[in-house]
């Protein structure tokens, strides 16, 4: 493969959003992964006798006093990122933020961007309310289907 594709492929490959990209042609196969910074954890299993697996089993076992509690959301309408990308409160950095928490919005009203594929991509508000709570940081990642706001 010529190496000026290979370049171009490993800047798409930055430049994306995505972590693998396989390419075939003919007989030539390239395969370019992009890895985190910070390898993910991995767990290890130990094998145990069968006695001795239910006094393990019973200490393994977390107490609900030390699972750390989740803050508690606002009740009312949750409006979702309805695509994967990157959250931002404003249409421009240090421009003033779109909504706040405490404004009143109504149907159509544009709470959001989120950037996608280097495409910014205002989201609205699908329900009229007061918005309670704003439940992603600015610069965020967020996820198809991510409760984004509450609107009581």
């Amino acid at each position: 493969m010529d190496l000026r594709k290979l370049k171009k492929l490993i800047d798409l490959v930055q430049e994306s959003g995505i972590s693998e990209l396989e390419v075939t042609e003919g007989e030539e196969k390239v395969r370019i992964a992009k890895h985190s910074a910070s390898p993910a954890p991995v767990n290890y299993v130990a094998q145990v006798p069968a006695a001795a697996a239910a006094p393990a089993a019973a200490l393994a076992t977390p107490s609900p006093a030390a699972a750390p509690a989740e803050p508690a959301k606002p009740d009312g309408h949750e409006v979702k990122s309805p695509m994967v990308g990157t959250f931002y409160r404003a249409s421009a950095p240090g421009a003033k933020p779109l909504a706040e928490v405490g404004q009143t919005v109504a149907v159509g009203d544009v709470l959001c961007i989120i950037e996608a594929m280097k495409l910014m991509n205002e989201i609205e508000a699908d329900a009229a309310g007061t918005i309670k709570a704003i439940l992603v940081e600015n610069g965020e990642p967020v996820e198809f289907g991510e409760p984004l706001f509450i609107i009581g």
